[in-house]
């Protein structure tokens, strides 16, 4: 009899039709009365529950087992958010009542890798240490999900030394590693240059693991992100000989486009894009940035209408650069006409950078006095960048009255509390005085500069960055 009641509980638990919380009571009362401890019973109960974010009946699960099960509790490390999973891993190692397997250690530091917001690298360094001790080192999936977590982390030094340490590597470790330079919230030259060397490592190195289309849309962010038309250009055909027909790939040709348009080759972008046979809303946002970095605002216009007739609705970073094609072009009109209708046509919201925008095409045509009150107006609290923008642009048209009151507006926003604040209070001190001097007011600019001495404000000193050639794959 004891059988019927687990046939039907793993039927319906089985089944594809959505559940709700109370579907899935009933079913654990009926496991729980029928006496049935069976663990992949509980933890396919257990998966349903996380999958409606009722993590609490989750935990019940395994507290209400009766004795420690390591399945139980991968399984709920697994499916649980995040944070839980951390807690729960921690709980378990304060208990010592199990030995911990590869699984374990997999899905939490895949915890940690997916959290980064909740800072835990300290908690992904900890259970390094506790695979260290374990021995569990030698698992390639549990170094390689290390790695990721690092990564996420940025921390890409211990993500490097655990690459460094691997004997054995998969394409997905290599993935890992090169993804995680580039994936890095500023991505620094340094971090593009070390994915591109480590590029050029997996294809030396010899074990038989190759590139795959994840690793190419990655290294052409990387040549994009560094300008190397060359190494671009390489690595377009090394994917023709090698992965696949780019116009076929939509990410990889999205990728192409990116990077042949930030290389400063835009007939190259162009006939990628045209060839396509597939495009995304980052293919059309990808084609119009590479349009409006090279001052073919009228262009970009016309491929958001073409994108609108097929289908595509632009985002918020496609509005972005189509604004900033309006900025470079001086179409004030249309770029005016296009943020109005943002939100009623296609559902963007305005952010801060779409302000900014707004804000720096107003002040390019002169338009000052609409610029500062389009800032008054704005219903978020604007940034100091916007004003830092306006008042530039007061600086360039002569406007002195203007420039006065956002320079002095500007040094109020923020008190300096940081190195980094004072090095910004300089700039905009610099900036008001350049204003008084292009009026020739130069005792306003003399008591600006005076300020500076007694804040202990110093001007940060200019300098200039050349690049040299670099060798292709």
């Amino acid at each position: 009899m004891p059988f019927l009641p687990r046939l039907s509980c793993l039927s319906l638990l089985n089944q594809n039709t959505p559940k709700t919380i109370r579907h899935l009571k009933q079913i654990h009362a009926q496991l729980i009365t029928n006496a049935l401890k069976v663990p992949s019973l509980l933890a396919k109960l257990m998966e349903q529950y996380c999958f409606l974010s009722s993590s609490p009946h989750a935990h019940l699960i395994l507290e209400h087992f009766g004795n420690a099960n390591l399945f139980l509790l991968n399984t709920l490390i697994r499916c649980t958010q995040p944070k839980d999973s951390i807690l729960v891993f921690a709980n378990w190692v304060s208990k010592g009542e199990l030995a911990f397997d590869d699984f374990t250690y997999t899905f939490v530091l895949g915890a940690c890798a997916r959290a980064p917001a909740l800072s835990t690298l300290w908690e992904g360094r900890q259970i390094h240490g506790k695979v260290l001790k374990h021995g569990g080192i030698s698992n390639i999936l549990v170094q390689t999900t290390m790695i990721y977590s690092y990564a996420n982390n940025k921390d890409v030094l211990s993500a490097r030394m655990v690459f460094d340490e691997m004997v054995v590597r998969s394409y997905v470790t290599w993935n890992t590693m090169i993804t995680g330079y580039c994936s890095q919230r500023e991505v620094s030259k340094e971090c593009a240059r070390d994915a591109l060397t480590l590029f050029r490592q997996m294809l030396d190195d010899g074990c038989g693991v190759k590139p795959t289309d994840t690793t190419m849309v990655c290294i052409l962010s990387v040549a994009a992100q560094l300008g190397v038309l060359e190494t671009g250009s390489s690595v377009h055909g090394y994917i023709e000989k090698t992965i696949c027909v780019p116009e076929n790939d939509v990410f990889i040709g999205t990728g192409l486009v990116d990077m042949y348009s930030k290389c400063g080759c835009l007939e190259s972008a162009l006939s990628v894009f045209r060839r396509m046979n597939e495009r995304n809303v980052l293919t059309w946002t990808a084609m119009a940035t590479g349009l409006a970095i090279h001052g073919r605002g009228k262009e970009a216009l016309e491929l958001l209408d073409a994108m609108w007739a097929y289908g595509i609705r632009p985002n918020g970073v496609t509005c972005t650069s189509l604004l900033f094609a309006c900025c470079h072009v001086g179409l004030v009109e249309e770029g005016l006409h296009l943020f109005d209708k943002m939100k009623s046509k296609f559902g963007v919201m305005p952010g801060m950078q779409h302000y900014g925008c707004i804000v720096d095409l107003l002040g390019r045509a002169g338009h000052l006095k609409e610029a500062y009150e389009f800032i008054r107006g704005m219903p978020v609290e604007p940034d100091p960048i916007l004003w830092r923008s306006l008042l530039s642009a007061c600086k360039v048209h002569g406007d002195v009255a203007t420039g006065e009151k956002v320079g002095k507006l500007l040094l109020q926003l923020h008190p300096e509390k940081s190195a980094v604040d004072l090095v910004l209070r300089g700039e905009d001190y610099v900036a008001l005085s350049n204003v008084y001097a292009s009026a020739e007011r130069w005792k306003d600019m003399e008591t600006v500069r005076q300020k500076m001495k007694i804040k202990g404000i110093e001007n940060k000193p200019g300098c200039s960055s050349i690049q040299t050639m670099s060798n292709p794959l």
